[in-house]
């Protein structure tokens, strides 16, 4: 047995192919939409592969990445993005022929006025988030056009060429907004029904199993809650994007919103067996009950109708046993509040501040995209990240001609799309770029040695070429960490097999895309690292602590909700606060892709903060499990002022933590234990809140002593 046991060690997966394939997993698993999406591009790519050959339109790689960036999960951002690419390449041509008309003559005049324009083009597309992608297309296309000046001085062929480019990328995007908007569309609003109704049936499994423990215990991950959150408030501004609702029907549906994110959260800390329980026919009538209303509720969201609250005829018990069923009764309460005139209806307290919080939660992201930064002529930040990206440009363009190796302009092109605001999402740009490229050039290499040789038709082509687009597309409508290499692998196969109307010959053109694209990460990267680099490490411990703070002022709130009554709950603060760690969780994975030169240093500020946000996830769930607990004694009458006390405790912890770690330098140390001792006055039910307690003081004693001069240890790298 021991002789199997190291053969089995020997033939294990090494550490990092095993992340590897983890991380796969994750990010090609199917998703609710994702195959709506791959649907909608590889029938566009199909049409435009098509008309493309039929009426011989040339750059038909060009067509078909217009048809990758139209094609979005909703027809809202189908528009934005489609009206963004006509306004972005007619200015880019415009520039163009503008140049050629009056610098053609003389090429340092040409390359000097092309600098100029790509220089206030990056800047704009740092400063003006909303126009971000018309000033990249802009920039993109400027820059790109002066490799083929210098190839020619035939200034008419290049007109044409420039022309049939802007020919070739807007009947694209036309021909997908038809797509889009009568096969398969994707409206945001039925997106947000399927995603209550999610919810709510996931809800009703919870409730299921803990009247049956032979029914499956449906599990809620800290993630899913996460995510489930933020996937309502997202498609919930879509979908007043997309209508207009009128104020009383934007009231109704951000008070749905808010109920079903308060169902979904209670659902997460129900019991998961029916033994954890104590039974009785009251008991179990309430979980049916609100089983019933869910069922209700889900059919008035999936049919348009108006919801009738408490329709069963029972009598519903006004609390349980079970704390987190209590709190669905009360959310149920509260949207029966809400909408119960048909005309104009007025939140109550809880769904109006559901509908602040919401607002409040989607300002931001509106207002930094829909006008221009306020700091956008005083922010040093936008001038050297524009130098930074032009010289980087500038030194490809100058060593490509050097070295006379036109083949490798893709050298260009790369410096511009690696450069983001840090280095850690430019080198996870630049990763992808690498990675799905030389997909794709595998993919090409392969057809044309054994496949375009066997092809007679247009048909073969879509047979040989639809697989290819079906998988950069399905990679493509993932997620924001791998979503680009899905771009690459279609854009590079179209380059090397579908550029010309007749089958390719020459191989050295895929290599020499692979050499300019792999030149043109190095020298990006060196640059951004060399001049003014922007990381993200010192802003990552400042959210951490904005985290640990908006969790203070939660627990703060539910402690007041213990004398001001269940009307003053804070479903919309939790969803705020995960919204904050799912900021957080994009900052780190940016952070852990920093180069940096101090060995080690990275490494131990991602555990560090891995750390942080796992042990927030225990927190808020146990923090939230535990007000469900202390309302019951609260309604009850029961006095709870020990349950209040050791809340306030709670939140002075969390407070002094986030001060220290966002000091200069950090130094935050961990927690000590919140003494639990005042909940023991507490009436019934005080055994389940000291349980709870434990939890609640586990997780502040896993938060990790941060300081400027520790190094990753087995103390906090077994917390993490």
């Amino acid at each position: 047995m021991s002789g199997l046991d190291g053969v089995g060690r020997r033939l294990a997966w090494p550490r990092p192919l095993e992340l590897l394939a983890v991380f796969l997993r994750s990010e090609l698993a199917a998703f609710p939409g994702r195959a709506n999406v791959t649907m909608r591009c590889v029938l566009g790519c199909a049409i435009v592969i098509v008309a493309s050959m039929t009426l011989q339109v040339p750059e038909l790689a060009l067509s078909l990445i217009a048809v990758f960036f139209v094609t979005q999960s909703n027809i809202v951002l189908t528009r934005v993005v489609a009206l963004s690419i006509v306004i972005g390449t007619t200015c880019a041509i415009a520039c163009i022929i503008g140049i050629y008309k009056l610098t053609f003559d003389y090429p340092l005049l040409r390359i000097i006025i092309a600098s100029a324009i790509f220089f206030c083009s990056a800047y704009l597309m740092r400063a003006v988030a909303k126009l971000g992608l018309v000033f990249f297309l802009v920039s993109l296309i400027v820059i790109y056009a002066q490799t083929f000046a210098d190839l020619t001085d035939n200034a008419e062929a290049l007109v044409r060429d420039c022309l049939w480019v802007w020919v070739a990328v807007n009947y694209s995007v036309v021909l997908s907004l038809i797509i889009n908007t009568l096969f398969l569309p994707a409206e945001p609003e039925r997106q947000l029904r399927a995603a209550m109704q999610r919810q709510l049936a996931t809800a009703h499994a919870r409730l299921a199993a803990v009247i049956d423990a032979h029914e499956p215990a449906v599990r809620i991950a800290a993630l899913d809650l996460e995510r489930g959150a933020l996937a309502l408030q997202k498609l919930l501004r879509f979908s007043t994007m997309r209508h207009h609702y009128s104020p009383e029907d934007a009231a109704a549906w951000l008070a749905c919103v808010a109920v079903v994110s308060r169902i979904f959260e209670a659902a997460a800390v129900l019991p998961d067996h029916a033994h954890a329980v104590t039974h009785g026919a009251g008991q179990i009538d309430a979980i049916r009950a609100v089983q019933d209303e869910l069922v209700s509720l889900d059919h008035a969201i999936g049919e348009d109708a108006r919801w009738l609250h408490w329709s069963a005829s029972r009598q519903v018990p006004v609390s349980t046993s079970i704390p987190a069923l209590d709190a669905m009764q009360r959310a149920l309460i509260a949207f029966s509040d809400a909408t119960r005139n048909a005309v104009a209806p007025t939140p109550p307290d809880d769904a109006a501040a559901g509908s602040a919080a919401m607002k409040a939660a989607e300002k931001p992201a509106a207002a930094s995209s829909a006008l221009p930064e306020p700091d956008i002529f005083a922010n040093p930040r936008y001038a050297r990240f524009s130098l930074r990206t032009l010289f980087s440009v500038l030194i490809c363009y100058v060593f490509y001609n050097a070295v006379n190796w036109p083949g490798i302009h893709t050298i260009m092109l790369t410096c511009l799309v690696v450069a983001l605001p840090n280095l850690g999402a430019s080198s996870r740009q630049g990763v992808l770029r690498i990675s799905g490229a030389s997909i794709g050039s595998a993919l090409a290499l392969f057809m044309v040695a054994f496949v375009i040789p066997q092809l007679e038709s247009v048909t073969g082509l879509l047979l040989m070429s639809l697989p290819v687009i079906a998988l950069g597309a399905w990679v493509s409508a993932g997620s924001e960490r791998s979503s680009y290499a899905g771009i690459q692998i279609m854009f590079t196969f179209a380059l090397a097999l579908l550029e010309s109307f007749s089958p390719p010959s020459d191989l050295t053109e895929i290599r020499d895309r692979i050499v300019g694209i792999l030149l043109g990460v190095g020298v990006a990267t060196f640059i951004q690292m060399s001049l003014w680099p922007e990381g993200e490490a010192d802003t990552l411990r400042a959210q951490l602590a904005s985290v640990l703070r908006k969790i203070a002022a939660l627990v703060r709130l539910e402690a007041n909700a213990m004398f001001t009554g269940p009307r003053a709950t804070d479903s919309p603060e939790v969803v705020a606060t995960w919204a904050m760690i799912a900021d957080c969780e994009m900052v780190l994975a940016r952070v852990a892709l920093e180069p940096d030169w101090r060995e080690g240093e990275t490494a131990r500020i991602t555990l560090l903060s891995q750390t942080v946000l796992a042990q927030s996830r225990a927190m808020l769930i146990a923090i939230e499990a535990f007000h469900h607990e202390a309302m019951i004694g609260a309604l009850a009458g029961a006095s709870m002022e020990g349950a209040a006390k050791f809340q306030s405790d709670v939140a002075d912890a969390l407070e002094r933590y986030a001060s220290q770690l966002e000091a200069e330098p950090p130094g935050a140390m961990t927690p000590a234990p919140v003494d639990p001792g005042a909940l023991r006055a507490a009436p019934a039910g005080a055994s389940a809140l000291e349980r709870l307690a434990q939890q609640i003081d586990a997780a502040l004693a896993g938060l990790p002593r941060w300081s400027a001069d520790e190094r990753a240890s087995g103390e906090f790298a077994s917390a993490g």
